[in-house]
């Protein structure tokens, strides 16, 4: 087993084919105000230039080197590799305000009850700053019930004690998208996931390649939620909330696929939620 390092920030950058944003996200983390931090690239399987971007950083950052096996896989091996109390995670398309990690250490130091902690983000579409809507505003604490509808924590802008990962697991190595979402909704069954007010995380959006916007993330959804039902972790009060969700994306799903001549598909979304919890909820 690694040695764990006291107040030591490991930084965790997975990137496949991003050499023209990698740049920026590398460097907001050499220019972070905390001096305790060690980063962490995993290259999944990068066929662009990034190799040779990676190089030129010298042995100011370790580089790790996989094939292309997904955003999952690649954060599961920083975890691995990883020698700090803390792990923070950065999408290789966002970046952070200098004092990103200083708030969140001072977070840690004021709660060391707390094992998880995320920061306010600034929205950045298409190169233009947004305002996220009502449904996207980050609550605080215990999350469980909000976090069923859609993910409300950002890989780019949480914090965790790395010692939990060996209570709950990674991410979801099965899901291409949405292992965020499943990841966040294990913790939060009885973890509070706490929110600093502060907008230190940098967060880009609406480019080509973004892996949500080529694979349905209600698909994904749904099967971490069944998962979690399945697993029998949840209380009853978690597990009729859980159901509920459930309903309404089968439904959505479901339908949709029928509407795009998938019928075998939307027929069996729109089973699901019986074949899982029968009538009795």
């Amino acid at each position: 087993m690694k040695p764990i390092y006291k107040n030591l920030v490991s930084v965790i950058i997975p990137t496949f084919n991003r050499a023209w944003t990698l740049k920026t996200a590398i460097d907001s983390v050499l220019d972070q105000t905390h001096d305790q931090i060690e980063i962490i690239v995993i290259d999944d399987g990068s066929t662009d230039n990034t190799p040779d971007l990676l190089a030129g950083y010298g042995n100011q950052i370790q580089v790790f080197t996989q094939k292309n096996r997904g955003v999952s896989a690649a954060r599961n091996l920083g975890i691995k590799r990883s020698h700090g109390e803390f792990i923070a995670f950065l999408d290789s398309d966002d970046a952070w305000a200098t004092d990103k990690i200083s708030c969140q250490i001072d977070f840690f130091a004021q709660r060391p009850d707390a094992l998880v902690c995320q920061t306010e983000e600034i929205w950045i579409r298409k190169g233009r700053r947004v305002n996220p809507k009502i449904k996207h505003q980050k609550p605080s604490g215990m999350i469980f019930e909000p976090s069923l509808h859609l993910c409300l924590v950002s890989p780019s802008a949480v914090m965790i004690r790395k010692k939990f990962f060996e209570l709950k697991g990674g991410f979801n190595e099965d899901f291409p998208v949405c292992e965020d979402y499943d990841l966040w909704l294990r913790i939060a069954i009885d973890t509070p996931i706490f929110l600093i007010d502060k907008p230190c995380t940098i967060k880009h959006g609406g480019h080509e390649d973004q892996l949500s916007s080529h694979h349905s993330q209600d698909k994904y959804r749904i099967a971490s939620i069944v998962g979690l039902i399945q697993s029998g972790c949840l209380s009853m009060e978690q597990e009729r909330m859980a159901a509920s969700v459930l309903e309404k994306k089968c439904q959505i799903y479901g339908n949709g696929c029928l509407k795009r001549g998938r019928t075998e598909e939307g027929q069996h979304y729109l089973g699901l939620y019986d074949s899982i919890l029968g009538t009795d909820l």
